[in-house]
């Protein structure tokens, strides 16, 4: 996680933030009427939106004023525009320096030849950024203790959170995908994107006729493979397929790869990431040459316990870092839980959302109109208004988080994941580069575009582009860059 702060201190010297006002008076900001006139045809008459609803607001950065609104009152999906809503309850609830912790207990004691006579509890707190290495790390921890056996049973503890593990619309075709895993408050990633839940396939040509090399990352007996895809001349037709069977750890490749393609890289969520969690920290316990003679299993940590040690996650100022710059569904969906869990003992998505709404009324928002049905925007069920988009970017300026929040938007055309993130190859060599900094969304026939714009005037506006029903959401992407290029060229 370390390379998340890093990232975000040299974003912080970087892109300093424009938009604070220090002077007594404030220039107004006008939106020239030819500029509206061109908006208006644009939003009425471009054929790539009939049919479509368009939800837009603009407002003064400065002031809050609304400059302009196009069915700004209209509730609409956000898709992943709703991340914005869960980064700022999130913010507001647990703090910018709140960290998770995952806890290793025992009933037992350490006798002076490393065997520890009881059980080992492997107890997770919701930390969305545990990775493989973590658990490595945890394990050799627990060899410098001196243990070398443990003369009990394995228990992994996911009981801080409720046994739901998909959020309520969570369209089945995207229950293999690595942004629909499942919700567990004990579970690991493959790597530092920190898509927790997942598993990493690797899939390269080996000699024609035969089937290609499979990789996984991590390499682990928790998952079964079925192969039976075959390399191929670069001339024949050539797909890769993969997908895991309902309810079970088989994962199927199927199709075909050229001799001479590059690897198919595919993260695939796993069926139970506790279980896949347990089976990970098992693996890494007998690399460290810990014997474990018990069973290992899925339980509850007894109250009369002992910490042997504590893995500390980053603070969520940083993990807003792949949150809002990835748009990571998994820690979007654990934020709300976490804020169930801190507030009233209840790490679920009902308790999560009822208390992150009225956060943000307490903000000063009016969430009569806004449906909340998780924390990542991936239900189709979500609306929410573009004039409430802006409101919210408009207030959330004045706090004392601001920061990480805004340096962890993405940046129109900056190459990184970790700076220009889903925008880093948009809006490349044009006046909006580096000028567009905000969040993405995404879902079929939805395209939403929210954030921040420094105009060609040097004036600083906040806006929201909220576009559903249209044919295909990429044409969405194309509409959202040409209303910002009007928004450049004509407030001033």
């Amino acid at each position: 996680m370390s390379k998340y702060i890093f990232c975000f201190l040299l974003l912080v010297l970087t892109f300093l933030y424009p938009l604070g006002i220090t002077e007594t008076t404030v220039k107004a900001i006008n939106f020239k009427s030819e500029g509206i006139t061109e908006l208006q045809a644009l939003l009425t008459k471009d054929p790539l939106l009939k049919g479509a609803i368009v939800g837009m607001s603009v407002r003064s950065a400065t002031t809050g004023d609304l400059l302009y609104s196009y069915n700004g009152d209209t509730s609409l999906t956000p898709a992943s525009n709703l991340k914005l809503f869960t980064a700022t309850a999130a913010l507001q609830i647990l703090g910018p320096n709140y960290t998770y912790q995952t806890e290793v207990r025992t009933n037992g004691k350490i006798n002076r030849k490393g065997l520890l006579r009881g059980n080992l509890y492997l107890k997770g707190k919701g930390d969305p950024t545990l990775t493989v290495e973590d658990l490595k790390v945890i394990s050799k921890k627990l060899k410098q203790k001196g243990i070398n056996t443990i003369n009990g049973d394995l228990i992994a503890d996911d009981t801080w959170y409720d046994d739901v593990r998909y959020s309520i619309d969570l369209p089945w075709s995207d229950e293999t995908a690595y942004y629909g895993a499942q919700i567990s408050a004990l579970t690991v990633s493959p790597d530092e994107d920190y898509d927790a839940g997942t598993i990493i396939l690797e899939v390269s040509p080996s000699k024609v006729g035969k089937k290609p090399n499979v990789n996984l990352i991590p390499n682990t007996k928790y998952i079964k493979l079925v192969s039976n895809a075959k390399t191929v001349e670069m001339d024949n037709k050539k797909e890769i397929k993969i997908m895991r069977v309902h309810g079970t750890n088989e994962i199927h490749i199927n199709g075909s790869i050229g001799i001479d393609e590059l690897p198919k890289k595919e993260w695939i969520s796993v069926w139970d990431p506790t279980k896949y969690t347990l089976a990970l920290f098992i693996k890494a316990l007998h690399q460290e040459g810990i014997n474990v003679r018990g069973e290992e299993h899925i339980g509850k940590t007894p109250v009369k316990t002992k910490v042997l040690l504590t893995h500390q996650s980053e603070p969520l100022s940083a993990i807003l870092l792949p949150l809002l710059k990835l748009s990571n569904n998994t820690i979007a969906e654990m934020f709300i839980k976490e804020i169930g869990r801190t507030v009233k003992k209840d790490g679920s998505w009902e308790t999560g959302i009822e208390i992150e709404k009225k956060s943000l009324e307490e903000l000063g928002l009016n969430m009569s109109g806004t449906v909340l049905r998780d924390g990542s925007g991936i239900s189709p069920i979500n609306t929410i208004q573009a004039n409430t988009v802006t409101q919210l970017l408009f207030k959330v300026q004045s706090m004392h988080w601001f920061s990480p929040f805004y340096e962890s938007l993405p940046i129109a055309g900056e190459k990184g994941k970790l700076v220009g993130g889903t925008l880093q190859n948009r809006m490349t060599r044009t006046p909006l580069q580096k000028n567009v900094i905000a969040k993405t969304g995404t879902l079929t026939n939805v395209s939403s575009l929210s954030g921040y714009l420094q105009t060609q005037s040097g004036e600083n506006v906040i806006f929201s582009i909220i576009l559903n029903h249209l044919k295909d959401e990429k044409d969405g992407k194309f509409i959202e860059e040409r209303i910002l290029d009007v928004m450049t060229q004509y407030i001033e």
